[in-house]
């Protein structure tokens, strides 16, 4: 029986091919294990084979609602001469509203994680209009031929933009597409744009703010985005709902994260008080 959560986290888990075998990735991944870091109840509707080893990591983090697929989304980076390219190998189905078990949908927090466009943002946010819901847009922004080459992807919709409440996405994320966060900071309540150990920028109500980062001495990059945008939605209630102070806490806390390697990049309640205090 399906009972309620505090965030729904929507998106693909996915396979990494590395070398010497496969391993766990994708926004949920790492969404995940931040929200459990908290101690947010949380629910993962995404897709997969059912026979799927790697889903039982996500297991300790949140509880799963998994749409059956013959297999996983499975993504290779390949270098070379022309330095890294990204394929994907292989696809899983994609996620609806009614993919979402009925009491989750209650769920006050919502994580739309697309990683290879399995979802329809516009749609899931008129569907859900009660909720706090982020958007982190990268996988909105990928295509691929039959080669499984991944390629850059415009992607622009008035309507979501509307009526979703946070946006995140990095400066890297739209290098071919520049002039998105100018046609997006009219329309989005909320639009953090990232920029690494440098911080990045909150747009908000004709406004924006700078956010900083911390120096680290770095050990692993990858999840720092999905670190801080989860981080981001995870401190909302901590703060009531100051979503600048939100971003000032996540900025910090996605430093923290690239000092470790994995789903262990997550915060730990140590860093979360210390940026964070409970008596807040």
């Amino acid at each position: 029986m399906w009972t309620s959560i505090d965030v729904l986290l929507l998106g693909h888990m996915t396979v990494d091919l590395v070398p010497g075998g496969r391993m766990l990735g994708g926004t949920v991944a790492y969404a995940a294990a931040t929200y459990a870091a908290f101690g947010h109840d949380t629910g993962i509707v995404t897709s997969a084979a059912a026979s799927e080893p790697l889903l039982k990591q996500l297991e300790p983090y949140a509880r799963l609602a998994v749409v059956p697929s013959d297999q996983c989304l499975t993504y290779e980076n390949v270098y070379g001469d022309c330095g890294r390219q990204q394929y994907v190998r292989a696809t899983a189905q994609p996620l609806q509203f009614a993919d979402i078990p009925p009491d989750w949908a209650a769920a006050r927090y919502v994580h739309l994680a697309p990683l290879a466009a399995e979802i329809d943002p516009r749609k899931l946010a008129e569907q859900l209009p009660e909720a706090t819901i982020m958007l982190t847009l990268q996988g909105m922004m990928r295509r691929w031929d039959a080669d499984g080459l991944v390629r850059f992807r415009k992607w622009f919709d008035k309507r979501a933009a509307e009526l979703i409440d946070i946006i995140v996405y990095s400066e890297e994320d739209i290098a071919e597409q520049p002039a998105l966060t100018d046609q997006l900071r009219p329309i989005c309540r909320h639009l953090v744009v990232t920029n690494g150990r440098f911080g990045g920028t909150y747009y908000h109500d004709g406004g924006s703010m700078r956010y900083d980062s911390i120096a680290v001495e770095p050990c692993d990059l990858t999840g720092a985005g999905d670190v801080f945008a989860a981080s981001l939605l995870a401190a909302m209630p901590l703060l009531d709902g100051d979503v600048a102070r939100s971003v000032q806490a996540a900025g910090r806390l996605a430093a923290y994260s690239v000092t470790r390697s994995g789903l262990d990049s997550a915060p730990v309640r140590a860093e979360i008080d210390a940026e964070i205090p409970r008596s807040v």
